[in-house]
């Protein structure tokens, strides 16, 4: 299969073409030349779902699968598209000056995504404002966060998957109830009541459908901050087109489809077990055995817009990430050590000050 490339030349000079967030249209930097993104694309219509067992016996038709040439940082190991003609680059999660190889990445096809609405400069205001927010944030990060390099808008991959499942449960029921005791205190008798609880056997059964259950399929960042961007809208999911990548970068996706799926399955068993909790009922409850029936089991392979930042400062990697649809801010949370010396040294003047007011009230 050829390598994709995602380059688009502009029409009136022959520039590269970018994707606009702001005006979901592609512009030329060069000459200032607009396009409209095409109603073409590998994917006409609705966004389908794919089979998952069929994906898993290696069995997807080859217009799902395409290779794309990637490099992967020797550091943290996130995996990143570059063009063909860009031999040199600075990994977007770490900040480490790598050298591109030859190698490609042969997935499945993204069938989804949802473009970026937030241009940088307004991802790079929702961060200064977020670092400046923090309490004992060091000054000068704030600072360079705010003049220092370009952000990187990254795609990253995710899956999501759909599935009907069907669950028979045994357990108990916990009805509360109360007794009246005699104890002693403070020297006296007192009557008090006593909570217990009856419990009673109880089966049955519960069905849920489960749409979208979304997995993060990187590894470049830690899973806490990437939760931390949502919610995302997979309601407004666009079909995939490759004009919507021109001037980013997309992750490939290091979670393979079956390790996404056991994540996927253990959120789901969760919400089983709260759907049979619900169902038994009572006022407390216990789950001796769930059996499960999963059917109909679905996926996609979706991208969703990320704004990346990764400082160096004084000699350690900050890295932050932008929700590249609301703006939401998630990243590694820096302090100042001389604003906490600080700080403690004001509230010990403070505490000197209130004894030496007590002791002369006194």
């Amino acid at each position: 299969m050829p390598d994709v490339e995602h380059r688009f030349p502009c029409d009136t000079c022959g520039s590269d073409l970018r994707f606009d967030p702001g005006a979901h249209q592609l512009t030329c930097d060069h000459c200032g030349n607009v396009e409209p993104i095409s109603d073409a694309g590998p994917w006409a219509g609705a966004i389908q779902e794919l089979d998952f067992k069929r994906a898993v016996d290696q069995q997807l038709p080859d217009e799902e699968i395409e290779e794309t040439r990637v490099n992967q940082c020797p550091n943290c190991g996130a995996e990143t598209e570059f063009d063909a003609d860009i031999h040199a680059a600075e990994c977007p999660f770490c900040a480490t000056p790598v050298v591109t190889d030859t190698g490609t990445h042969r997935h499945i096809k993204p069938r989804g995504l949802l473009p970026f609405d937030l241009d940088e400069g307004t991802a790079r205001s929702a961060l200064t404002d977020w670092l400046g927010s923090l309490w004992f944030a060091p000054s000068g990060l704030t600072e360079y966060a705010r003049k220092g390099r370009r952000m990187n808008g990254i795609y990253v991959p995710y899956w999501t998957f759909d599935a009907d499942t069907k669950s028979r449960y045994s357990g108990q029921r916990g009805t509360h109830y109360y007794e009246t005791k005699s104890v002693m205190r403070d020297g006296k008798r007192h009557q008090v009541k006593v909570r217990k609880t009856r419990w009673r056997n109880v089966s049955g059964r519960v069905a849920r459908f489960f749409d979208d259950v979304l997995v993060l399929a990187s590894r470049s960042l830690p899973k806490k901050y990437t939760d931390g961007l949502e919610p995302w809208d997979l309601s407004t999911l666009e079909p995939y087109k490759p004009e919507y990548l021109a001037g980013f970068r997309a992750e490939g996706y290091q979670v393979e489809l079956t390790d996404g799926f056991t994540e996927a399955r253990d959120y789901m068993d969760r919400m089983i077990r709260r759907d049979v909790k619900y169902d038994i009922g009572g006022d407390d409850q216990r789950i001796s055995d769930v059996q499960t029936q999963i059917s109909d089991v679905t996926f996609k392979h979706i991208l969703l817009p990320v704004w990346l930042a990764a400082y160096k400062y004084r000699g350690k990697t900050y890295r932050f990430v932008v929700n590249g649809r609301t703006g939401r801010v998630q990243g590694e949370r820096p302090y100042s050590a001389w604003k906490i010396a600080f700080a403690v040294l004001i509230g010990m003047i403070l505490a000197l000050i209130a004894g030496f007011v007590i002791a002369n009230s006194q």
